[in-house]
């Protein structure tokens, strides 16, 4: 049974439509991805879901509870976990402060972040402003599990790394995939590392969902349709 489902949503920034009629689900243990070219309303969708922004029709609901009016903070508190685009770290915090402050019991501690994502452990004294770009992703994304959520959300957390950083997120990525019971909704352009770790796709454009699927029934031409240059 999904965790998430959300049907048909439509949005809007004032004037301007936004989403079209979005639809999509996540089940505990499931990696989405949700996929599409920039500006295509991947962004959009995940702020409704985290109660950002307003949904206009159409339903969201997560664990059977409808969160179309709810505010951001109880949504939050039934268990969603969003790692922004832009990291978006508490600069002037330690690592350690960081992750405290979004603290929440569960199995989700400094010691089982740090067991995955080590270079936190190093850095733990350390102030966000003077980590590298893949250190503070790294951390965002510590700061999300320290929620101890059930849905992780992942916009783009990969976006603008070094190489090899990039292969320890995804690397994070799997092990969460392998050794957990989250439900993973994940933002990415990287097509061959969500190919290797997601289960499903579901491509966005221009504000409408224009296929969902497996994410090996995600052939050339689609890709070449709705994701190329």
């Amino acid at each position: 049974m999904s965790l998430l489902n959300v049907e048909e949503i439509t949005a809007s920034y004032g004037a301007s439509q936004a989403l079209f009629g979005v639809s999509l689900t996540v089940a505990p243990g499931e990696v989405v991805a949700l996929m599409g070219r920039n500006g295509m309303g991947k962004t959009t969708t995940i702020r409704c879901i985290c109660r950002m922004l307003p949904v206009q029709s159409g339903t969201i609901a997560f664990d059977g509870q409808v969160l179309n009016r709810m505010p951001s903070h109880r949504a939050a508190q039934l268990g969603i976990g969003l790692v922004p685009e832009g990291r978006r770290c508490f600069a002037n915090l330690t690592v350690a402060e960081n992750l405290l402050a979004a603290a929440r019991s569960g199995h989700w501690t400094f010691d089982t972040v740090s067991g995955l994502f080590p270079r936190l452990a190093e850095r733990r004294h350390q102030s966000a402003a003077s980590l590298s770009g893949g250190e503070q992703q790294m951390l965002a994304i510590g700061r999300a599990l320290m929620t101890n959520p059930r849905l992780l959300i992942l916009d783009e957390a990969t976006e603008g790394l070094a190489p090899i950083v990039r292969q320890e997120i995804w690397a994070a990525v799997s092990r969460l995939k392998a050794e957990t019971a989250l439900a993973i909704l994940v933002v990415d352009k990287s097509l061959k590392e969500l190919r290797a770790v997601a289960d499903r796709a579901v491509i966005v454009q221009r504000g409408e969902q224009v296929w969902s699927g497996a994410m090996d029934a995600l052939t050339d031409d689609l890709t070449d349709r709705y994701l190329g240059v």
